[in-house]
């Protein structure tokens, strides 16, 4: 019986959440059951729930140390940007150059240099310039010069002659070798294993792989990019097993042209290095606020927007993408499910999101770090009473770092999930406003914004209420106007909730103390 009066009164606001969570799930499939109860909205709800509170427990460290952190959104946008940045894939011709300009009058172009990889009777395509000339032409004349450039520098370049016409100056673009197609082969479906098309260009073009591409263009129109899933060359020709069909139109009057992918770098160093400038942000964020004694409130509403301006410098304000490259690898991180059923009418079925064992997983870890370490409980004897944990001999700088780097470690890391899941990146509106749904978790869950007080368990709750509360605007076909009013009331009634059970256990306690008195 005391064990069962203390256990409800240590987890009163965790009970409440629950309980609230319950009553949502039990409103929403009375009232909207045909769209509440579908498979795909509950896999969205607990996709969702998974990414907001990954950042929700990150900021709960924070809130517990009697900190404040603003500047989530921005950090989750700079590192979504990092990562596209960092994983950015680009395709290249093999035989390619950059073009320094175009002289149409004299049908030359000219490229950088004293040589050149192309040859007399070569067959090249320019492409890429303002004007974009696609025609494949032949190389008649190759010969050294000097260019002048725009700002007026003398440089050593080669011009090659062609034989094709272009219509007006140019430059920017580049020049490709183009290769003769030596033999093909079409899909077959119609065999119980399907073949593959095939397509066999001259060159020994061993350096090409699976993922790479081959261009195929019609020498008055038509072209194709098509994927390449493996490669077989020997010194005369090269042939290459293709992931798409050729098509009827296709023959031997097409040309192709190699294409090399290349990923700016592996996916594992993206990962880490994002994770890294992750935690090197909450480390500059902990130190200005124990070395210079700094407000948390304005560094990190500073941060929230340094990170968001740098965000949009370094992408120029584009938006930032992945394609298709990672489809069916990496953003099933953030995309993908592990099925648990599917219907027998062949309708979609059932499965749990990966990102909600992520987040399962950082739960545990997070909640062991701060109920079962000493670190977890330094923590909450700083964010209780700073003063007297500093005299209690405790590094409280040290753990108020600790508790800013975990909080960007864990932004960074949903900054990922979210650019994965949603396929690229806007630097202006990416992650904002994140930083208030991952609050409102926190002190939905039990996290005091005096500091001290506070656990997983609670957050994970927070998040799942804040999350149903946002279903139910889409699916009760509410103004999402209204959303931010939402978030707004419900941290303002967190809020004052803490405090009325603050001043009841408060009042609680002077009461038990005089009648022990």
């Amino acid at each position: 019986m005391v064990f069962s009066a203390t256990f409800l009164r240590k987890n009163t606001k965790v009970l409440g959440i629950t309980a609230l969570l319950i009553v949502l799930w039990v409103f929403m499939s009375v009232v909207v059951p045909e769209s509440f109860l579908k498979g795909n909205n509950i896999e969205n709800l607990l996709r969702r729930t998974a990414m907001y509170g990954v950042l929700g427990i990150g900021v709960a460290f924070v809130i517990i140390s009697a900190g404040i952190d603003l500047s989530i959104g921005s950090v989750v946008c700079l590192t979504g940007c990092l990562l596209a940045m960092f994983l950015h894939v680009d395709y290249q011709p093999l035989d390619v150059q950059k073009v320094l300009a175009v002289r149409a009058s004299q049908q030359a172009i000219v490229l950088p240099g004293e040589g050149s990889q192309f040859k007399i009777d070569d067959r090249v395509r320019y492409y890429g310039g303002r004007r974009a000339h696609t025609a494949v032409v032949t190389v008649t004349e190759v010969e050294q010069t000097t260019y002048r450039t725009q700002d007026g520098y003398q440089v050593t370049a080669t011009v090659v002659q062609v034989d094709g016409q272009f219509s007006a100056d140019d430059r920017y673009g580049s020049l490709a070798k183009v290769y003769e197609v030596v033999d093909f082969q079409r899909s077959n479906s119609d065999v119980e294993l399907s073949r593959p098309s095939t397509v066999t260009i001259a060159g020994n073009h061993r350096m090409l792989a699976a993922r790479d591409q081959v261009t195929l263009v019609h020498p008055e129109s038509g072209i194709k990019q098509l994927t390449i899933t493996d490669s077989q060359a020997n010194e005369t020709a090269t042939r290459l097993i293709l992931k798409d069909d050729l098509g009827a139109g296709f023959s031997k009057e097409w040309l192709a042209i190699p294409v090399a992918r290349q990923q700016r770098m592996p996916v594992f160093w993206g990962f880490a290095l994002v994770l890294v400038i992750g935690g090197a942000l909450g480390l500059l964020h902990g130190l200005l606020i124990t070395k210079l004694e700094m407000p948390p409130f304005v560094v990190t509403l500073c941060g929230l927007l340094i990170y968001r301006g740098i965000s949009r410098w370094l992408v120029d304000d584009q938006v930032q993408g992945f394609g298709d490259e990672y489809i069916g690898s990496l953003s099933q991180l953030a995309s993908g499910k592990l099925m648990l059923f599917s219907a027998s009418d062949g309708s979609q079925g059932f499965g749990i999101p990966i990102p909600f064992f992520i987040f399962i997983g950082m739960a545990i870890a997070a909640g062991v770090f701060l109920k079962k370490t000493i670190w977890g409980r330094y923590m909450l004897a700083l964010g209780r009473n700073e003063e007297a944990a500093r005299y209690s001999g405790i590094n409280t700088g040290r753990i108020t770092i600790v508790a800013y780097v975990i909080c960007t470690l864990l932004a960074a890391l949903g900054g990922m999930l979210f650019a994965l899941d949603s396929n690229s990146v806007s630097p202006s509106s990416f992650g904002n406003f994140f930083e208030l749904y991952a609050i409102a978790a926190a002190v939905l869950g039990g996290c005091s914004l005096r500091g001290g007080e506070g656990g997983v368990l609670g957050v994970v709750m927070g998040t799942a209420v804040m999350q149903t509360l946002y279903n139910l605007i889409v699916l009760l076909k509410i103004s999402d106007k209204l959303e931010f009013a939402i978030i707004g009331l419900v941290i303002l009634l967190g809020v004052i909730a803490d405090e009325v059970i603050r001043r009841m256990v408060a009042k609680r306690r002077a009461i038990r103390q005089a009648g022990e008195g």
